[in-house]
């Protein structure tokens, strides 16, 4: 069977306002993760592992601290004058396809036309905001070999974290039976991971539909239940990790997994490294009044104090005396207080002697 003609798309665009002060300044794509990663690496390294040459990202808030870590796709050898990476900001005008994306689903009807022009056998839709390694090229397969208008790959979460997530109903290996948008009593713990193989004509054509019916918004509003309901849609099960890092407990969980032995990331395959513009700093210093445990520390980064189950972004420095406990403190900040319990402390903020940082990242008084 030959190679179809496959055109990603990573959607990129949302404020990420569930992640409250981590995304004010920056785009959510561009969030840090295990220190030296920006969640936007993730779905590009899969994609070039994948074999998948021609990756569309669309943006629009805080764009400059997303185009500053993708470098013009060049981490991910995608500077290209022909293909490669493509960036697509909302644009203004008079057209229907000017003015700003209000969900996925809309980005995407705005640049339909440029998609027909492309003209695609699979359209290959990805989110920015979840850590997981997968090979794309499996689940095109199955969509080749299924023939339907969207494959759904779907993961089980813990009952707990199902409801802000897409839900998905499958009777055994059958094809999705309902969909769900983050319901609040899910009936199954099976969600949509956020990555989907559409037939492109398929898409354009109830993209179209939506339009005429004002029902664009995101993917769970209109456009997957209609597609899940029609029996146009094939399951693929993803194995491995994976986990959706849209809220501040979420990320700093996912966090906390790479500390897990039991159930770790897997984002150390030599074979398939996840690329990036990583830091250019000085190894890790390590002063001898230190104490350590379960501590990954990036590099540029100075630990005097003590660190427990924590990750520590590239420049952060802990002073003597300074305790951080199950905390992500994030580039360059300067701990010489106490940061506990899933806190993230922001990028290049100080927690002061006598101060401490309390869970997700809420100030508390000083003891």
């Amino acid at each position: 069977m030959p190679r179809p003609k496959v055109l990603a798309l990573v959607m990129a665009g949302g404020e990420g306002s569930r992640l409250e002060l981590l995304t004010e300044r920056r785009a959510k794509p561009a969030l840090p993760y295990a220190g030296v990663y920006r969640l936007i690496d993730l779905p590009l390294s899969n994609c070039v592992h994948s074999g998948i040459e021609d990756v569309w990202v669309l943006q629009q808030y805080r764009l400059q601290s997303l185009n500053d870590q993708l470098a013009n796709g060049r981490p991910w050898d995608l500077d290209r004058t022909y293909g490669g990476l493509r960036l697509l900001p909302p644009q203004l005008g008079a057209g229907e396809e000017d003015g700003f994306h209000e969900g996925n689903a809309a980005a995407i009807w705005r640049n339909r036309e440029l998609i027909a022009q492309y003209d695609p056998e699979i359209t290959l839709v990805l989110s920015a905001d979840h850590v997981y390694r997968l090979d794309y090229g499996e689940v095109l397969a199955r969509h080749r070999k299924r023939g339907p208008g969207v494959t759904v790959v779907t993961s089980e979460v813990p009952e707990g974290e199902a409801s802000p997530q897409a839900v998905v109903e499958v009777a055994g290996d059958g094809p999705p039976q309902r969909f769900h948008y983050k319901p609040d009593e899910p009936p199954t713990t099976r969600v949509a991971t956020e990555v989907f193989a559409f037939a492109t004509r398929r898409l354009l054509d109830t993209l179209e539909e939506l339009a005429g019916e004002g029902e664009l918004q995101d993917f769970g509003h209109g456009l997957l239940p209609r597609l899940v309901e029609a029996g146009g849609a094939v399951e693929h099960r993803m194995a491995g990790y994976g986990r959706n890092v849209g809220t501040v407990p979420a990320d700093g969980q996912a966090h906390m997994d790479l500390l897990d032995p039991e159930r770790p990331p897997d984002l150390d395959d030599p074979d398939c490294p996840i690329l990036g513009r990583a830091p250019h700093r000085l190894p890790a210093r390590v002063k001898g009044s230190a104490r350590l445990e379960g501590a990954p520390l990036s590099p540029g980064s100075v630990v005097c104090g003590e660190v427990t189950r924590s990750v520590l972004g590239p420049g952060v420095v802990v002073e003597p005396g300074a305790a951080v406990r199950d905390a992500v403190p994030l580039d360059d900040c300067v701990v010489a207080g106490d940061a506990r319990e899933e806190a993230h402390v922001p990028r290049g903020a100080t927690v002061a002697p006598g101060g401490r940082l309390g869970q997700h990242g809420a100030r508390e008084p000083a003891a």
